[in-house]
């Protein structure tokens, strides 16, 4: 842990002007601080599996995510997240079955980064069955190498190329994810830098991104349309229904609009409220300040899909306003969000000061 070189010399001084008895109780509670984060840092374990791919983070044993590399998937995301006293947010899938989940969009898994248009190929939609129909439309992103995890920053940091069907990479990823449980809040903030590995890389204007989690069945939205849902082994159920049994989800968004209404709008948070088999949540992303594209839209969709998308601005805003993000042969561009977990329903004004605490601190 380091040392805040600083306070040191403050802290002499204090000791000096205003005696010893002072400084002892200024010296105890820099001690009592510090022994507070090392005791929060030693209750988040990360447990990497290579054979497997994937760092699971442990809070004081329970699970709270995984981080998942592998190569069979279409992308490295985390999945499942998990609430304080165990309650799973995002979407279940065949892997990790349970009767009721809704079984569209299969490429919507876990809390993931991707964009739908990168030199004309499509990440955010692959998945197995449809590369396997048409795989060159369709673009996977690999890690380079093994992730990095560092215990006492708690950070899992990879490096990673987008690559087109061919396997030629367009794009360099390099992202660090952070994760910190604080009073029932689980936190995760995402660092990616995307790098161009070609001569020009072009990020069209495209509603499917960008910084996006699928969540489970009890946080979407009630709806009056039937719909699918999964069987126990997570396999389609022949017959479609009508039934908002248990489903409580709403959007809140930080310009006041709520529901369905956040679709395509501008904000720099968003917050997703329900309850999971009685268990208040309060889902959130945060947008930050030197983002592009700040403050970001929202691709938000009532059936679970909570994404920020700052690079499709022309669909969002039925052409009023255009992106076409562009990065020419080394250029760079970064991308900071912070993800929150709340095991109750917070306010905007808890919301509005969480947001300025991110922006302030990274």
């Amino acid at each position: 842990m380091k040392k805040d070189k600083k306070f040191l010399p403050a802290m002499r001084f204090f000791i000096t002007r205003r005696g010893r008895r002072n400084g002892t109780f200024l010296l105890m509670l820099l001690l009592i601080g510090s022994g507070c984060t090392m005791q929060g840092q030693m209750e988040i374990e990360f447990v990497t599996d290579h054979g497997d791919q994937q760092v699971d983070v442990n809070y004081k044993g329970s699970l709270f995510t995984s981080f998942h590399y592998g190569d069979h998937l279409e992308k490295p995301l985390l999945y499942p997240i998990v609430a304080e006293g165990g309650t799973k947010v995002t979407r279940h899938h065949r892997g990790d079955p349970q009767a009721g989940e809704r079984v569209d969009h299969p490429h919507h898994l876990g809390l993931w980064l991707n964009y739908g248009h990168v030199n004309g190929i499509d990440f955010w939609n692959n998945s197995a069955s449809k590369s396997a129909e048409h795989p060159e439309r369709y673009g996977w992103i690999r890690l380079q190498d093994s992730p990095i995890v560092d215990q006492e920053n708690q950070t899992i940091t990879y490096t990673a190329h987008w690559n087109d069907h061919e396997g030629q990479a367009l794009l360099a990823e390099r992202t660090t994810l952070r994760f910190d449980v604080d009073l029932g809040e689980r936190t995760i903030v995402r660092t990616t830098q995307l790098t161009a590995l070609v001569d020009t890389v072009d990020l069209s204007d495209n509603k499917e991104g960008f910084f996006a989690i699928r969540v489970t069945r009890a946080l979407e939205h009630p709806s009056q349309k039937e719909i699918i849902l999964s069987d126990e082994q997570g396999l389609p159920m022949e017959k479609q229904i009508a039934s908002n049994d248990n489903v409580t989800g709403m959007y809140i968004s930080a310009t006041g609009i709520t529901g369905e209404n956040v679709w395509g709008t501008r904000a720099k948070w968003m917050a997703l409220q329900g309850s999971i088999n009685a268990h208040d949540v309060t889902l959130s992303i945060f947008d930050h300040v030197d983002n592009p594209g700040y403050p970001t839209y929202w691709h938000a969709r009532p059936y679970g899909l909570f994404a920020a998308n700052p690079l499709g601005q022309a669909i969002f805003s039925k052409g009023k306003e255009t992106m076409n993000a562009q990065l020419l042969h080394n250029e760079s561009m970064i991308f900071r969000y912070k993800f929150a977990v709340h095991s109750h329903h917070l306010t905007p004004t808890e919301l509005e000061r969480n947001s300025r605490a991110f922006n302030n601190k990274f």
